[in-house]
């Protein structure tokens, strides 16, 4: 090549810049994969910072204290321990349930990548820390206890868990005040944590499972909604109806004991659920029809009937989610799939979980999808499509967020959380009063104190945009339901 030493020189500085630019691209990319596992790690560190009760000694989120110690006193019973829903000091028995069937799920599905991570033991952590609750929940055959507090005086005060003044009371159902959707889904927990734990501690696998047993009888006896017997849910955690909650613990249940009753439920069942729109704490068909389409694959049921139909149905909310159906899932222009305006992304959570299961069936089975509109899709697909849903979570997106909290340097500081949001109680002991803690820190506008690492905010609107502003409860407040089906997907693809 002739040239004069000027046109050399910007020639080859060209040349050098492109190829910074590749290498860049390169280190990035390989960059967002391996960082699946930290998200994976601060995934599960979240659920410590949402512990009620005594903390453990090995707590590892340490800005938290010990709280509500006299939950069930007003009823004679032990409901220390458990979950704190969201971004509130309330304890919801139907979505903490949901939230404890989805880790479980987690560990069923994804072990072998846990294990690689070194995070299998912590996800079996966060998991018995709900069970451990669940069981005290359920002190009869026909009694489950469904929440401690009164949602409304909760939310009428900011205050930390440590030294909150609030009411404690405890709900129940019974068999005169039913709610078959709250024990069914309790149920469902309770037979997905079996299989998780049964490598490991055979014993406590065998009090979960008849915790299950017991709760799918009282279910199935006493039908009925359970924000009717438990009026405070009712503004919070409305139930939709509880044939699903049904289908889904007999699917748990079949899968962990392998009695033909349970099997027998899905195929007599009226309603299979049809081509859903979501999977959430209130609609659990999808995950019904998952755990059905498993059986199918594996030949354990005939691809037939109704068992044809819950496969059928799952693959189509599938194709929907990956824009080759009849119904497509509405997309953000920057690729979020967008399901409801409140809190988004714990329906991209389900859906991608969803997905990334499915994925594995799929391989396993060695076979693919056929979408209604004549494409067909594979398990790479479906894992590619999950992992995208990830990297828009996780910083790749419009705004350049990252919307897992203490993921990245540009994530959301200012997360609608009561605890996060004032002054650690190790820091500062003097007590914060019910309107004081508005006063001085609810609308503080400075970052919360203390970084809430591993939560998942509502997400942006259907536009992409987002504020991070604490008062905006419907986008920046983080919850339990959005983070336990992240878990299995983050392991699935790190």
């Amino acid at each position: 090549m002739s040239c004069v030493s000027s046109q050399c020189f910007i020639t080859i500085k060209s040349i050098c810049i492109v190829l910074l630019l590749l290498l860049s691209i390169t280190r990035g990319a390989i960059s967002a994969n391996s960082n699946y596992g930290e998200a994976l790690t601060k995934s599960l560190l979240y659920f410590e910072a949402q512990r009620s009760g005594k903390l453990p000694s090995n707590q590892r989120v340490t800005w938290r204290g010990d709280s509500a110690l006299r939950d069930g006193s007003d009823a004679h019973i032990d409901l220390t321990g458990g979950y704190y829903d969201a971004g509130d000091n309330m304890k919801f028995g139907f979505p903490l349930a949901f939230t404890t069937t989805m880790l479980a799920w987690s560990s069923l599905e994804m072990e072998s990548q846990l294990k690689a991570h070194h995070e299998h033991e912590n996800n079996l952590a966060a998991l018995k820390w709900a069970t451990d609750y669940l069981i005290k929940a359920h002190p009869e055959p026909n009694i489950l206890y469904g929440q401690v507090g009164d949602g409304n005086l909760d939310h009428a005060c900011w205050m930390r868990p440590e030294d909150m003044t609030t009411p404690r009371p405890s709900y129940r159902i019974d068999a005169q005040h039913p709610g078959a959707d709250l024990a069914g889904e309790t149920s469902a927990a309770m037979a997905a944590a079996s299989l998780a734990f049964a490598p490991s501690d055979a014993a406590y696998a065998k009090t979960l499972i008849g915790h299950a047993k017991d709760l799918f009888e009282f279910a199935k006896e006493y039908p009925g909604v359970y924000h009717y017997s438990i009026p405070n849910a009712g503004g919070f955690y409305p139930s939709s109806g509880y044939e699903d909650e049904l289908l889904w613990a007999a699917a748990w249940l079949h899968r962990a004991t392998g009695d033909q009753t349970y099997l027998d439920y899905l195929t007599q069942a009226s309603n299979s659920g049809g081509a859903r729109f979501v999977f959430a704490w209130d609609d659990k068909f999808l995950g019904a029809q998952v755990l059905v389409a498993k059986l199918v694959f594996e030949g354990k049921v005939k691809n037939e009937g109704k068992m044809i139909e819950y496969k059928s149905m799952a693959e189509q909310f599938i194709c929907n989610c990956a824009q080759k159906g009849f119904n497509n899932v509405k997309k953000t222009p920057g690729g979020l799939l967008w399901f409801l305006s409140w809190d988004n992304l714990q329906y991209t959570a389900t859906a991608s979980f969803a997905l990334a299961t499915y994925a594995k069936y799929l391989e396993a089975a060695q076979t693919s999808i056929q979408c209604p509109n004549g494409g067909v899709l594979q398990a790479s697909d479906l894992l590619n499509l999950a992992r995208a849903q990830v990297d828009y979570i996780l910083g790749s997106n419009p705004k350049n967020m990252s919307y897992m909290v203490g993921y990245g340097t540009n994530y959301p500081k200012r997360p609608h959380h009561r605890g996060a949001s004032i002054v650690s109680i190790k820091n500062d002991p003097k007590p914060v009063t019910c309107n004081g803690g508005f006063e001085a820190w609810y609308n503080n506008p400075k970052p919360n104190p203390n970084v809430l690492v591993g939560a998942i905010v509502g997400g942006p609107d259907e536009y992409d945009a987002y504020g991070d502003e604490r008062s905006d409860f419907q986008h920046d407040e983080p919850d339990t339901v959005t983070v336990a089906p992240l878990v299995g997907v983050l392991a699935a693809i790190a």
